[in-house]
């Protein structure tokens, strides 16, 4: 097992998440930086560590891990102050190496292609790291990072990095979101989400099972004209929906019709 030492910037989901997972993994965790008090000081308590406000490392520290929102990143990359030794490295997937100071010489990349939450634990068995690194030790040594905690290594550059990073928000958070408005349109008939349980389960299960585009069913991939205007009807108490459901309809339409 690599022996380095951990720090974290941010103690938000994330950080959270492969804050413990390290620590349980039989890695010592240094600091945890954040604005946060409440959030910081209950993370550090989890992994015997210590919390701080300032972003200001110590010389112990080998790894840095930078989890924070992404439209803070930057200005954070920017306040680190740590050895020049110190690996500091990002968790975002829409941001290359290119947003480091030049101050930060031991740069890298280490993005878990995963949703998290403070009320779930996440199975780190297999889970995807994308990985990139300003050299070849650093590489190494962020390999070894994924690998100890059951991790599974993708070497990807920012540019594939960001396309995958799109992937996902249309895998998970599209997705979720289409959920969240099923749900509501459930409501609407009287009966909750535990009635559509099943067939979002078994709609998950087969595409990954047997592949989405093959798993596509429904009135837009059959072209039902009949079927999608008495839809567009009944959402008629939303314009919202109707524009949703219609845009959606037709990209369906268009991706099984392009011969």
């Amino acid at each position: 097992m690599i022996q380095n030492r951990i720090s974290f910037a941010g103690a938000g989901r994330v950080a959270g998440s492969l804050c413990k997972e390290l620590f349980i993994a039989g890695l010592s965790i240094d600091l945890i930086v954040s604005e946060s008090e409440i959030n910081g000081c209950s993370l550090a308590e989890s992994c015997d560590a210590g919390w701080s406000s300032e972003l200001i490392f110590p010389d112990s520290t080998d790894i840095i891990i930078v989890s924070v929102p992404d439209h803070r990143l930057e200005s954070v990359l920017s306040k680190i102050r740590c050895r020049q030794q110190t690996l500091v490295v990002h968790t975002a997937g829409s941001f290359g190496m290119d947003i480091f100071p030049e101050q930060i010489i031991k740069r890298g990349i280490f993005y878990p292609l995963q949703t998290f939450s403070r009320e779930r634990k996440v199975d780190f068995k297999d889970l995807p790291f994308l990985i990139e690194a300003s050299d070849i030790q650093s590489l190494a040594v962020l390999s070894s990072l994924a690998e100890t905690i059951g991790g599974k290594v993708h070497l990807v550059d920012t540019e594939h990095r960001r396309l995958l990073h799109i992937a996902a928000v249309f895998i998970c958070n599209f997705t979720n979101f289409m959920v969240t408005e099923g749900a509501g349109i459930a409501l609407k008939a009287g009966f909750s989400m535990e009635l559509l349980t099943p067939l979002l389960k078994e709609t998950i299960s087969k595409a990954v099972a047997s592949g989405a585009e093959k798993s596509q069913t429904g009135p837009a991939v059959r072209n039902d004209r009949n079927t999608i205007e008495k839809h567009l009807e009944l959402l008629s108490y939303s314009p919202d929906l109707q524009k949703l459901y219609s845009e959606v309809t037709e990209a369906i339409i268009k991706y099984y019709n392009k011969s």
